[in-house]
């Protein structure tokens, strides 16, 4: 699951969305992330069965982060 950068979405809200939403993600870890993000301008966040990797991402939308579309397997 891939979130992208973008320009509305400070560090503070992306690292707080990711270590809530993500299991296994501390808030340092959703910081690690939101640097890779906002350097690379996309991180792969969490990666697993698709079940709950669509609960995952209509979490993180719903925050407002930007997600690539779910890969298809």
């Amino acid at each position: 699951m891939i979130v992208l950068n973008d320009d509305h979405n400070t560090f503070d809200h992306v690292a707080q969305t990711l270590a809530r939403v993500i299991p296994g993600v501390s808030l340092d870890g959703g910081y690690n992330f939101a640097d890779k993000i906002h350097n690379r301008g996309q991180a792969a966040v969490w990666r697993g069965p698709r079940e709950p990797a669509e609960l995952y991402w209509e979490q993180l939308q719903e925050a407002g982060l930007t997600m690539a579309p779910l890969e298809q397997h």
